[in-house]
């Protein structure tokens, strides 16, 4: 699933007629972020999302002039068990998943984004993109009541990974975000990743991680309380959230949800790139048995990423992106390094790897034996 076809072009809509004159490919390509483009001229491209912690398929590379990228998120309000006790929350989500679906772009692409708020919801909605300039990020562009659609284009000038979300205004914001409604874009140098000397980078896995904190009430009794609609928990959610004190810290919407079973995969010898989003709350990825080889932490691909960080921060409202090549086969914990948050509270991921060991690396000399 997360193999070299992964990396494959967006599939471009169909032919159209194109105007008398047009410029080539090399042109359009080298054009400047603030020139203004002809969209007459440009491809469209339908981007397929996918729930995370997958990405959408992509080249790491441009090819040829920037494009119109075309996505659909869908507004979905739901009730979703959040641990293995059967914490409920009632969710606001892009798509139906925690984060939203990851969006890949290069740099000076469109992204033209349908977004809709099917009928059945009881809330207005709209959608906040740190990555556009202009218009409280596509806010005030979008706002969207239950029954409604709506179609925002931007142009993405920088490179990097960052933070979208729900911004309806007030209170309801933070409401929205620590409800689920949040996740991330990624704009990639139109040339591809770069070390800090330059050099080209690639990666042969990426997987997006998406650490939410929810606040769940709870009774007298200390059990978590259950409601009916999303407005139905405003009132209990909003308390919880004034304390600042989360009762869940999860990667990518519940407890589990990256370990076991769902855990992620990799091989030695294979590159892995880790996206991590984190719209409310400052985080600190760690990956245990190995390192940040690459890693731009504050996640913009123009500045040299940092190199051989145990730790690094993702800050609240925004996300990072490390690098990894794995040395040793077993399994690794990515976790955020506020061990409670970690243990505790549920902030943790798996990758199992597959591979020889290699005991130059790390041996066992003795066996654990009786003290003499």
């Amino acid at each position: 699933m997360l193999g070299g076809a992964m990396f494959a072009s967006a599939v471009p809509l169909g032919a159209r007629p194109g105007p008398a004159v047009q410029s080539t490919p090399q042109q359009l390509a080298k054009a400047g972020a603030d020139d203004p483009m002809n969209m007459d001229l440009l491809d469209r491209v339908r981007q397929e999302l996918v729930p995370p912690p997958f990405v959408p398929a992509h080249d790491q590379v441009a090819s040829g002039a920037p494009k119109v990228v075309q996505v659909r998120m869908v507004i979905e309000e739901k009730a979703m068990v959040i641990d293995d006790d059967g914490t409920e929350v009632q969710a606001m989500t892009f798509n139906g998943s925690v984060p939203g679906p990851l969006v890949v772009v290069h740099q000076g692409d469109y992204v033209e984004l349908t977004l809709e708020n099917p009928a059945g919801n009881s809330l207005e909605h709209n959608i906040d993109f740190h990555a556009s300039t202009g218009a409280l990020g596509g806010g005030a562009l979008t706002h969207v009541q239950p029954g409604e659609t709506v179609v925002l284009r931007f142009r993405a000038t920088k490179a990097g990974v960052f933070v979208y979300h729900c911004a309806p205004g007030g209170i309801m914001v933070p409401w929205h975000v620590v409800s689920g409604m949040n996740g991330a874009l990624m704009v990639l140098p139109r040339d591809g990743l770069k070390d800090r000397l330059g050099n080209p980078v690639r990666y042969d896995r990426a997987y997006y991680i998406g650490e939410q904190d929810f606040y769940v009430a709870q009774d007298d009794s200390g059990n978590f309380k259950r409601y009916q609609d999303p407005l139905d928990s405003f009132e209990d959610t909003l308390e919880r959230m004034k304390t600042l004190t989360p009762s869940h810290v999860v990667f990518n919407g519940r407890v589990g949800a990256l370990t076991g079973d769902h855990a992620l995969k990799a091989k030695v010898g294979e590159t892995v790139l880790f996206i991590h989003a984190q719209a409310n709350r400052d985080t600190r990825p760690h990956l245990i048995g190995g390192h940040g080889d690459l890693v731009w932490e504050t996640g913009s691909f123009d500045d040299p990423p940092a190199t051989n960080l145990e730790t690094w921060l993702i800050r609240g409202g925004s996300a990072g992106a490390a690098l990894y090549t794995f040395r040793q086969p077993g399994l690794y914990a990515y976790l955020n390094h506020n061990l409670i948050e970690a243990f505790a509270l549920g902030a943790v991921a798996h990758v199992q790897v597959e591979g020889e060991w290699n005991n130059d690396l790390m041996m066992q000399v003795v066996a654990p034996t009786d003290i003499v």
